[in-house]
């Protein structure tokens, strides 16, 4: 641990100059300076030398002549823009019955404000028409290392959850319950480039509690360079959030009422010459809805005996949970500029249940009551130091991460004929600890080649405590890293950008039957693009990746959940990291107002991690007899080859109608290492397909449809499923604001799903068949108003995203109850 540390703090000392976080082009280089200043004059009659109040403002850039600012004089003629970018601008002024004047102005960041005092305009016959700007962002923009979904942009979001945003983003593919993968793999999940504790809790969870309405877009990065933490087989999803940059106050508002959840988000930012000040909240409440579920457990040991459960349950779960931030952001000058953000949320879910069981044909009952909390604050403070230099960058960041997750489960089993039973309780109290540190630089040598390199520490403690077996589970995992990337042109037409990441991993846990035990290891994670430029807009590129998925807390911790005590899950402290190996072959177009996105890649991935289920007996200390049961945990099952492609198409087939789809698919096939024993070759893939059209007057119409297949796992599989849904919203209040309709699975109440495995060790064969029915189907109605000028940006954050999610977390839904509501 001290030479970790003494590690770390030399790297960050080496490194006394500047900057990471990725700039969403191929460059890599840091960006201009973004400090923004104002612009006042007051307009007056030259000839009465009264003011002229509502003459129309416009500032227009001078090298394109396009409009980026404007505005109207108050009754005193006085007239303010915010917000102004350093350029050189020409200020039109016009109003009915006057010439237009044009008045040129030119600031820097040294200088960004300007007041040109009283401006004269002279009456006349002529008028000036009103300038207006407007312009509409694609919903879909397609990058050299990623793939931008414009959220903000796709007014059909209204009314959902991050869950919903998700489903419409290409080359994912989302669960019943919310789990998410890329190209059939587990992918790191950041919100505004930084990682959250509850989504290190539960990715479905705290995908749950964030509106659609907060969402500005979300970020698929398919080949993450070196400058990345390595976390992530398939990839990197950054979602980015809205927030304001303009000057004075302005926010937004958002509700929505259904019969499946309720959400409302509220955003607001002020800001003052260099100041800006910026809060949000989001909310949301989800019906307790009965989920049922149907087991069936077939055990033959190794002695021959047979154990057969067979099982019918009911829960009735609900889900509530609210999330907030405030920020400040302070600009010295043009080149310094220091930020920070709390973020807080709180999220819980449970709810009763009950089961039938028929245990080798003797009937019983077991009730149920179960409550999961998450709650999380992340604390982060970043300052940022540009120079004259265009492209240079230095960053140093800090960040503070702690979470708890208490877990309460009570069961009561009540053997056939009899009226009462034995209650068991168990609890666990996981506390989530995390600690960073991390400097960048960023220098262009020119505008074709730029260097970046960058030191990071992050230390991690994970305890968990027992109250059944009076056992605490102390985790430590502290990671030092040291990055080099460096981009440039090899041509006109083809550009490069490599790079080379270094990660040491210090690991010491306890156990209860072997004490303290370590786990250190050192790898290095290379990363290359190659990309070139063809004819018109296609782009074509090569790329090569290594990363690594090391397990997080719910994958590790030992606890036992016994929320069905014959389906035991506990977490496994011996698992290795996955490490991976990743090539693409990317090919992009856009052809008059159409996109397609093609790609093909293989991955080979060393450890893969699944859960596993295995037949156990233990003793009941009530009734002094072995019990026959289940348990699933995580173990590295062995090495998967994965092949796959992509395919995402986008279609105006009018100027209002918008066809798109997207089509993923991938191979899976497991070799485990021990037995040499390999799963064979199968199948995956996931299909979206949405239609939106806008009829005029504010209206939009969207319909959607998913489908995905059969999906394969090491011991089992699981059935088919398909989503379908539609909204229809409307624009009111001169565009400020909209309200909609929404609907979700109109025709089916509940999303079946069937998961079989089978598993065979030293201890006999089991088959384990379980039916869940989630109640997806909903319908609901939203409403959602912006106020102020709004102009999103995203603030560069620290990013751990080095740590493997439970993709497969279900809250206890894979065994017992089931009980996963949406």
């Amino acid at each position: 641990m001290k030479q970790l540390l003494l590690l770390s703090l030399i790297l960050l000392t080496l490194f006394t100059a500047k900057a990471q976080f990725p700039t969403g082009g191929f460059g890599g280089g840091a960006k201009k300076s973004t400090v923004t200043g104002r612009i006042t004059a007051t307009i007056l009659d030259s000839i009465t030398k009264k003011p002229i109040d509502y003459a129309t403002v416009s500032l227009v850039n001078a090298k394109d002549n396009k409009s980026v600012n404007g505005g109207v004089t108050d009754e005193k003629g006085k007239l303010t823009l915010q917000n102004v970018s350093p350029d050189s601008y020409k200020l039109m002024i016009g109003f009915m019955g006057y010439k237009t004047k044009s008045v040129t102005i030119t600031t820097t960041p040294a200088k960004p404000d300007f007041n040109f005092g009283t401006i004269y305009i002279t009456s006349t016959e002529n008028t000036l028409a009103d300038v207006q700007v407007q312009g509409t962002k694609a919903i879909i923009e397609n990058k050299i290392d990623r793939m931008v979904y414009n959220a903000e942009a796709d007014g059909t979001n209204a009314g959902g959850d991050a869950t919903d945003v998700m489903r419409k983003v290409p080359m994912l593919s989302v669960d019943p319950t919310g789990n998410i993968q890329l190209r059939g793999a587990a992918v790191r999940v950041l919100i505004n480039g930084k990682p959250s504790g509850t989504m290190a809790s539960s990715v479905s969870d705290a995908l749950k509690m964030i509106p659609a309405e907060q969402i500005k877009s979300v970020e698929v990065i398919t080949s993450p360079s070196a400058k990345y933490d390595a976390e992530g087989s398939g990839g990197i999803i950054n979602i980015i959030t809205k927030k304001s940059n303009a000057q004075g106050v302005s926010g937004s508002i958002s509700t929505a009422v259904g019969t499946r959840q309720n959400n409302g988000a509220f955003n607001l930012t002020a800001k003052t010459g260099r100041l800006s000040v910026n809060t949000s909240l989001g909310t949301n409440l989800s019906y307790a809805q009965n989920s049922t579920t149907a087991f069936i457990t077939n055990t033959v040991y190794a002695n021959g005996t047979v154990n057969n459960i067979a099982q019918d349950g009911v829960s009735k779960w609900s889900r509530n949970g609210y999330n907030g931030s405030v920020g400040l952001d302070y600009d010295f000058n043009a080149y310094n500029n220091i930020s920070t953000t709390a973020k807080f949320n709180n999220f819980s879910n449970g709810g009763p249940g009950s089961s039938s069981y028929v245990i080798n044909g003797f009937p019983s009952t077991n009730i149920s009551d179960m409550d999961m909390t998450f709650s999380n604050l992340d604390w982060n403070v970043d300052y940022r130091k540009t120079s004259k230099k265009e492209g240079e960058e230095f960053s140093i960041s800090a960040q503070l991460s702690t979470g708890r997750t208490p877990t309460s489960f009570s069961n009561i089993f009540i053997p056939g004929g009899a009226t009462t039973g034995v209650e068991r309780i168990s609890n666990n109290t996981g506390k989530n600890n995390e600690y960073t540190a991390q400097t960048d630089y960023t220098y262009p040598f020119s505008k074709a080649v730029v260097l970046e390199v960058g030191a990071k520490g992050i230390f991690r403690d994970i305890k968990s405590q027992f109250d059944v077996s009076a056992q605490d589970f102390d985790y430590n995992q502290n990671v030092g890293a040291g990055y080099g990337v460096i981009s440039f042109d090899l041509t006109k037409k083809i550009k490069v950008k490599g790079g080379l990441r270094a990660e040491y991993t210090q690991i010491d846990f306890n156990t209860q039957s072997s004490g303290i035990q370590k786990n250190d290891y050192f790898n290095l994670f290379p990363s290359v693009i190659v990309s070139r430029n063809l004819k018109g807009s296609t782009t074509i590129k090569l790329s090569y990746n290594r990363r690594v998925q090391r397990p997080t807390q719910s994958y590790l911790n030992p606890f036992r959940n016994e929320s069905d005590q014959f389906n035991v899950q506990q977490g496994n402290p011996q698992l290795n990291p996955e490490l991976s190996d990743n090539f693409e072959l990317g090919y992009s177009t856009f052809i008059k107002g159409s996109v397609i996105n093609a790609s093909v890649f293989y991955r080979r991935t060393g450890g893969v991690i699944e859960s596993s289920i295995s037949p156990i007996k233990e003793l009941n200390s009530t009734t002094n007899t072995l019990i026959d049961k289940t348990l699933t945990s995580y173990i590295n099952v062995g090495t998967a080859e994965t092949y796959g492609f992509n395919l995402f198409a986008s279609y105006n087939i009018k100027p209002k109608w918008t066809l798109m789809t997207n089509f993923a698919g991938n191979t899976y096939s497991v070799t485990n290492n021990e037995t040499n024993i390999n799963t064979g070759t199968f199948f995956n893939f996931n299909w979206f397909v949405r239609s939106a059209y806008g009829f005029g007057k504010g209206y939009n119409f969207e319909v959607f449809n998913i489908i995905t297949s059969k999906k394969r796992t090491y011991q089992g599989s699981t059935d088919p499923f398909y989503i379908y849904g539609g909204s229809i919203k409307k624009d009111i209040l001169n565009k400020k604001g909209s309200i909609g309709l929404n609907v979700l699975n109109p025709f089916t109440k509940d999303l079946h799903i069937k998961t079989v495995n089978n598993a065979v060790n030293a201890t006999g064969t089991i088959y384990q068949s379980a039916n869940i029915y989630y109640p997806l189907r909903s319908f609901g109605v939203n409403f959602s108003y912006s106020f102020g000028k709004l102009k999103f940006t995203e603030k560069k954050k620290i990013k751990n995203d080095d740590v493997k999610q439970d993709q497969q977390q279900q809250g206890g839904g894979g065994t017992g109850m089931g009980g996963v509501q949406n």
